[in-house]
């Protein structure tokens, strides 16, 4: 293993920041993982995986562990399920696409979705009405302090809305190797319920959709809406989808009665935040290098040489703008380092 000083991390961030990396060194198995740890004890360090979540807003004073563990293989199996382990390092995407040419089912309207396996249970990444909850079995972790192993049931993920026990209660204390999945072999529970999946399905007149189809029916839509970040550097949804009270709710309601919702709950409702700051007017404006997307107000761009920095200031701007406007408060879903 080669620790590299000085290290550049421009191709390791989705948003392509520039910004270093004291020092850098890329693991390809556990036992290598547990030395990497042992040996450094004493220095702080920084893991990271697909770089696909986050927006360095500057140089990073520790040792990167880039977590680059490969495989994945089926583990059990019945007439009905799979499951399927894979190592962190995978990439989610192309894990997917594996699952789907497997005929395994689960994992579809998840296609697409930037990073690794291993960092999808502690954002529990969702699309299209599926989480990682739903298929969820269990991850394998080392703790970095003791390099001991352990495994995270479901249960013990404390899995929310974007939440897990690794935003929480163990952040920054365990590094996760591995992930199992329990997929379906047959009675495939097709999830079609978002209308832009269906209006996609009947453009192609597929009125019987396989896994492949509902799995190209969302590509198809992401690509409309979310731009490449091998050529226009960004990190996905930047912001959460508020979840406010009812009675918030009904207030905002009653100014603006064309505003866009689902109900959570009898005492809850999810307000999109792509809308509200589409409405706000944010939609496809630039500030320099740094900007909002033109097809989609969630995802906040990098047009060639913005700072993190920049990128948040106009994340600030954005999140002042929609509490004044509407009294929400919106989130970033992407990690500030």
């Amino acid at each position: 293993m080669n620790i590299i000083s000085n290290f550049s991390l421009k191709k390791h961030n989705t948003f392509g920041i520039e910004a270093k990396a004291k020092q850098f060194v890329a693991v390809h198995s556990v036992p290598d993982l547990k030395t990497v740890l042992l040996e450094n004890k004493a220095q702080e360090k920084f893991i990271l995986g697909g770089g696909s979540n986050m927006l360095l807003t500057q140089d990073i004073e520790a040792l990167v562990i880039h977590i680059d563990l490969k495989g994945k293989k089926i583990i059990k199996e019945d007439d009905d399920f799979v499951w399927v382990e894979s190592q962190a390092g995978e990439n989610w995407h192309e894990f997917v696409l594996w699952t789907i040419n497997q005929n395994f089912g689960g994992l579809e309207n998840m296609s697409l979705i930037p990073g690794n396996v291993g960092t999808t249970p502690v954002q529990n990444i969702g699309a299209y009405g599926t989480e990682i909850k739903d298929t969820f079995v269990l991850c394998q972790a080392i703790h970095i302090e003791s390099q001991e192993i352990k495994t995270f049931s479901k249960s013990e993920c404390h899995f929310g809305y974007r939440e897990s026990v690794f935003k929480h209660e163990v952040k920054d204390q365990y590094i996760i190797t591995s992930v199992v999945f329990k997929l379906t072999k047959r009675n495939h529970k097709i999830n079609t319920s978002y209308g832009d999946i269906t209006a996609e399905l009947e453009k192609h007149n597929i009125k019987t959709p396989t896994l492949k189809d509902v799995s190209n029916a969302v590509i198809a839509i992401r690509q409309s809406k979310l731009p490449d970040p091998k050529e226009l550097g960004n990190s996905g949804s930047f912001f959460k989808n508020p979840i406010i009270t009812r009675t918030l709710f009904n207030e905002v309601k009653a100014k603006f009665p064309e505003i866009k919702h689902y109900d959570v709950s009898e005492t809850e409702v999810k307000v999109p935040a792509g809308w509200l700051i589409e409405q706000a007017g944010f939609k496809g404006k630039r500030f320099g290098d740094a900007g909002i997307h033109k097809n989609q107000a969630l995802v906040l761009v990098n047009y060639g040489n913005a700072t993190g920095q920049e990128i948040l200031n106009v994340s600030k701007e954005i999140q002042k703008t929609i509490f004044e406007k509407y009294g929400i408060a919106i989130e970033a879903e992407v990690n500030v380092i």
